[in-house]
C-alpha cells in the first residue's frame, strides 16, 4: 500500500511560482515511477509531467513544457513539481500519481490508467 500527501498549492499571481511536494509511504516509492496529473473544473485529468524511479527519465506535457520541472529525492520519498511562469490556464487540482514496480525500470507513464495510487490533490488557482 502507498500512501501520497501533495502540498504546497496556493493562490498565485500570473507569472509567480510555485512548488508542489508529494510525499510518499511505504518501500516500494525509489522503484515507482510517479507523474503529476491535474484537473480544471468539467475537464479530464491530464498529464502534467511524469518521471521515472531514478529521476534519469522525465515527461512533461506541450502546455508546461519549458516552464515546470519534476524531480524526485527518494532518499525522502519525495516527488517535486516546480511551476514557474504561472498562467491563469495552469488552475486546476493537481494530483500526485505513483505506479510501484518489480523492477527497476526507466519507463514512465502517461495515462490516468497506468497508476496504481493517487493522493487527494492540492489546489492551484493563477490569478490574472
Amino acid at each position: 500500500q502507498v500512501q501520497l500527501v501533495e502540498s504546497g498549492g496556493g493562490l498565485v499571481q500570473a507569472g509567480g511560482s510555485l512548488r508542489l511536494s508529494c510525499a510518499a509511504s511505504g518501500r516500494t516509492f525509489s522503484s515507482a515511477a510517479m507523474g503529476w496529473f491535474r484537473q480544471a473544473p468539467g475537464k479530464e485529468r491530464d498529464i502534467v509531467a511524469a518521471i521515472n524511479y531514478n529521476g534519469g527519465r522525465t515527461y512533461y506535457a506541450d502546455s508546461v513544457k519549458g516552464r515546470f520541472t519534476i524531480s524526485r529525492d527518494n532518499a525522502k520519498n519525495t516527488v517535486y513539481l516546480q511551476m514557474n511562469s504561472l498562467k491563469p490556464e495552469d488552475t486546476a487540482v493537481y494530483y500526485c500519481a505513483a505506479r510501484p514496480q518489480s523492477s527497476y525500470s526507466g519507463t514512465y507513464y502517461l495515462r490516468t490508467n497506468d497508476y496504481n495510487y493517487w493522493g487527494r490533490g492540492t489546489q492551484v488557482t493563477v490569478s490574472s
